[in-house]
């Protein structure tokens, strides 16, 4: 923990770009920890690389804070699950637990409050040559949107089982959803289990996040290798279409020109057909096998990785859309 401190420190009080950003995310921490106190505060913790960002922060900050003989001592963390996660995110997650010696709390509220919207690429017009970032066809929602009431549950167990927990550390940035009008520190809505949202990177961009986990090497979730750039349930997490490589084509670390990328139609598609269960629900209303496939793309599509995507506005492109219920 206090090789973490020295670490992040060090590149807070730097002349690097992301050094503004790095202190102002510890000086937050450091508040939240001064205001809630070093043993009431937690980490909510998904394995999400935004988290990832924020569980070495906040190792460092507890590094620099705690006296030596302290610094063995376990970081409170909760982990509210999704439905079908991956199982590839759930082992990042417990590695993670053991690497940074997480009290993780791995919570699951009651199924029937914790569904997510379910959604299926629907089939249609593929877009082809430099249209590749051109709207995605709008899927079909499956099954019941979790909305906040799942999200209420968690934190109403976490707060009966940790009653000493007044502050969580989010790993929440502006231009997540909903994540325009917050601030560094809000209290939970009325009728919610009260709690300090404590909020350190929310000025950080995509690129940020990425020069940070590869320039201190801090380890993250491979599936971002792969091309997802957002996870979530394996019933609506995509490889990011923006990061489809063409058959005939190798990525480097220069951009690639527009052409070599296949539509978002036509990868998301072909991944739904590769890698993706259907829902057990949604069986009776799946699309056959046979309108994933397109003679001109290969049955094992390949990607970019998460961090060579260049238009942080295309962050979520691989996530289902919400659908209101």
């Amino acid at each position: 923990m206090q090789q973490v401190a020295k670490q992040v420190y060090e590149l807070a009080n730097s002349n690097d770009p992301l050094a503004p950003l790095v202190k102002e995310a510890l000086d937050v921490i450091d508040e939240g920890l001064d205001a809630c106190g070093d043993d009431h505060v937690s980490i909510s913790f998904n394995g999400g690389k935004d988290c990832t960002v924020l569980l070495h922060l906040f190792a460092g900050a507890l590094g620099k804070r705690r006296p030596e003989s302290e610094c063995t001592s376990p970081i409170p963390a909760i982990n509210i699950a999704v439905p079908s996660p991956f199982p590839v995110l759930e082992e990042f997650i417990q590695d993670s637990a053991k690497d940074y010696n997480l009290d993780l709390f791995n919570c699951t509220p009651p199924q029937e409050d914790t569904v997510e919207t379910i959604v299926t690429p629907a089939t249609g017009k593929v877009t082809h040559g430099n249209d590749y970032i051109g709207p995605l066809p709008r899927p079909r929602g499956v099954g019941k949107a979790r909305g906040g009431e799942g999200m209420r549950q968690a934190l109403e167990m976490y707060k009966a089982q940790f009653p000493h927990i007044s502050g969580i550390l989010i790993g929440t940035r502006r231009t997540d959803p909903h994540g325009g009008q917050i601030s560094f520190r809000c209290p939970t809505d009325q009728g919610w289990p009260r709690f300090d949202r404590i909020n350190p990177i929310i000025n950080w961009s995509y690129a940020d996040v990425w020069t940070f986990l590869r320039q201190l090497q801090v380890p993250y979730c491979k599936l971002y290798d792969e091309g997802y750039t957002s996870l979530g349930s394996t019933y609506n997490t995509f490889p990011n279409p923006a990061l489809l490589i063409a058959p005939s084509t190798h990525w480097n670390e220069e951009s690639l020109p527009s052409a070599s990328i296949i539509s978002p139609a036509t990868a998301l598609n072909t991944v739904m057909s590769n890698t993706h269960a259907t829902p057990p629900d949604a069986l009776s209303e799946a699309l056959s096998p046979t309108e994933y496939y397109s003679p001109s793309v290969p049955s094992r599509p390949q990607y970019q990785p998460a961090y060579m995507l260049k238009d942080g506005h295309l962050e979520r492109a691989g996530r289902g859309l919400n659908i209101s219920v």
